[in-house]
């Protein structure tokens, strides 16, 4: 007896279920219009835009004006650290350094190796996010981020910030994003 309740009473959920699922999909379907307009339908738009010559210009010397800035700030950055693993060579080449600063020199270049791969990972995400230019600087106080001041918008600073979270250990407060 009790097994015949416990299948009357689970045929009879089951039923509901069904039920409950059809008057559903009966009901979804039912209330979508039909409209021309998708969600997601993609749309075109011709415009035009005029600029004066001068703004032209103005623009132009600024993009070259930012991009030699980011080669600059490029190339002072990779002497920084072509003279910090220079230092640490010349500790491993010495004859008089001792065991423990050698392995204070190893642990060393590990730490500015895994910091400068971090680097180089945000700018590559930065850069997939759509920016032209990307410099990360990674310190003890935090992680400075520089884009060109012209993609710099809210939004903006949200994908830096996301990409900087994203692949290292740092708080929202101690992310700095800066145009250049």
């Amino acid at each position: 007896m009790k097994s015949k309740k416990k299948y009357i009473v689970f045929a009879s959920l089951v039923l509901a279920l069904s039920a409950a699922v059809y008057i559903n999909w009966q009901l979804s379907g039912a209330k979508t219009p039909k409209s021309a307009k998708e969600l997601g339908a993609a749309s075109y738009v011709s415009a035009t835009a005029s600029a004066s010559d001068d703004e032209v210009q103005q623009t132009a010397a600024l993009s070259n004006e930012s991009k030699s800035y980011f080669s600059a700030e490029r190339t002072k950055r990779q002497a920084t650290q072509d003279k910090i693993i220079d230092d640490a060579k010349e500790i491993f080449n010495l004859e008089s350094s001792s065991d423990a600063d050698k392995s204070e020199a190893e642990k060393n270049v590990e730490e500015l190796l895994k910091t400068f791969t971090i680097q180089d990972s945000i700018e590559s995400i930065v850069k997939a996010k759509g920016f032209s230019e990307c410099l990360c600087y990674i310190s003890d106080q935090g992680v400075s981020v520089i884009v060109p001041k012209s993609q710099l918008d809210d939004t903006s600073v949200l994908i830096i910030d996301d990409a900087v979270v994203t692949h290292y250990e740092v708080d929202y407060d101690d992310i700095s994003v800066i145009g250049a």
